[in-house]
Order: structure tokens, then sequence, then C-alpha cells
């Protein structure tokens, strides 16, 4: 019997190794706003971030996503990724 393998990411926040499942994914399309993709499908560049209020707090404050995708990310998109992950919880 074949164990299937568990998809494990680090996220970009506390840099723990977790299931896939378990995180969110951030993605930068090619064209448009970065954004959270809770159906883990859109096109782009993705990052991984844990599905806990301390690591989105963490995400804005140090601006992570700059880092991640080399690129200035305005702070209208880190308040946006923060709504989005809220309104869902």
């Amino acid at each position: 019997m074949k164990v299937k393998k568990i998809p494990m990411r680090m996220c970009i926040a506390c840099h723990e190794m977790k299931p896939k499942k378990e995180m969110l994914r951030i993605v930068k399309p090619k064209e448009g706003d970065v954004f959270i993709d809770f159906s883990g499908k859109a096109a782009g560049r993705g990052a991984y971030i844990c599905d806990d209020p301390a690591c989105i707090g963490k995400l804005k404050k140090q601006r992570l996503l700059n880092k991640t995708f080399s690129e200035d990310i305005p702070l209208s998109v880190y308040d946006a990724i923060e709504e989005a992950f809220f309104a869902k919880k």
C-alpha cells in the first residue's frame, strides 16, 4: 500500500512547515493586485501563510510580501488581505 505524500509549505511569517491544506495562499497574478486565494488554484506566483491572526498581523507589520514577490506592495493590499482574512473567520 502506497502512503500518499502530504504537500508541505512554509509560512512566510513564522517559517513553520505545515500541510498545504491548512494554509492560506496569497497570489500575485501577472497583472493586477495581490489577493488571498481561498481556492488555492488561482494563476500566479503564490506565497503561503498560516491561517492565524498573529501571522496575518506580522505579514502587514513587516511588509513580508515585498520581500517574497521582490516588489513594492502597497499598504492597501495588506489591508485588503487582512479584511478578507477576518471576513472569512
